[in-house]
């Protein structure tokens, strides 16, 4: 499950190895609406799922798949890629704000949404195009980071308050790969997250998008939760939606 400011190609990488290794693989797009709308949405996508899944969020994605996994049976495991892994009434800004201010918070901007929806977000926010590249994707060539600054999906601000229910952390085996070089989530916050769910930490010296810059370290992971998920040597018959 993809973060703000992104959408499902920043799995490209990952997904394509875990082709490679006969794994099948669901990248639906996250609506980043807010907390409980996207989780219902995941939620929904994983109850027609037949088979054990891992749930694979990057960014604010682990926030939705900690709040969408907690009732759904067939989640074996969850795997955190830099991302939020927030307890029952916590939302984003809860974490940010208990860690030194990262780069991205004089990077961001708030705009008004397009086109008013009945109860849907008033305002969204992006990160300024200049300041993409090095807050989010300083690990990555130039090329793909003016590309993913132009292509960013914004996120409605008013997920970044939303709260979260009980976590399905507390009750699901996790993993959880900390981006030490993270100019967007704290990598003491995300250290801080991965020990509190007692997650099988990966250690990354990556930017924000890892996923993108060291996808053989964030399929090691994965590969590793789908075999104990599940108790099986491979994860070749287990389906893993980002």
């Amino acid at each position: 499950m993809h973060g703000a400011f992104t959408d499902a190609s920043s799995w490209a990488g990952v997904i394509s190895l875990l082709h490679a290794a006969g794994s099948t693989v669901r990248a639906p797009a996250n609506p980043l609406r807010g907390l409980s709308h996207d989780a219902a949405y995941i939620k929904n996508v994983v109850c027609d799922i037949d088979v054990p899944v891992v749930l694979v969020g990057h960014g604010y994605g682990g926030a939705v798949i900690t709040h969408a996994a907690t009732d759904a049976d067939n989640v074996v495991a969850l795997c955190y890629v830099a991302a939020f892994g927030l307890d029952a009434g916590e939302c984003i800004l809860d974490i940010t704000s208990r860690f030194p201010p990262m780069p991205v918070a004089d990077a961001t901007f708030t705009a008004g949404f397009p086109a008013h929806l009945p109860g849907g977000p008033d305002s969204e926010l992006y990160i300024s195009e200049e300041r993409f590249p090095q807050v989010y994707a300083a690990d990555l060539p130039p090329h793909v980071k003016s590309v993913m600054s132009v292509a960013q999906r914004p996120i409605a601000h008013s997920a970044l308050t939303s709260r979260s229910g009980p976590p399905a952390w507390a009750s699901k085996p996790s993993w959880y790969a900390i981006a030490t070089a993270d100019r967007m989530l704290s990598p003491t916050a995300q250290r801080f997250m991965a020990q509190r769910m007692a997650a099988t930490e990966y250690v990354l010296d990556g930017s924000h998008a890892v996923a993108l810059s060291q996808p053989d370290a964030v399929v090691a992971m994965i590969r590793e939760a789908a075999e104990q998920g599940t108790g099986r040597g491979d994860g070749d018959e287990l389906r893993q939606p980002f």
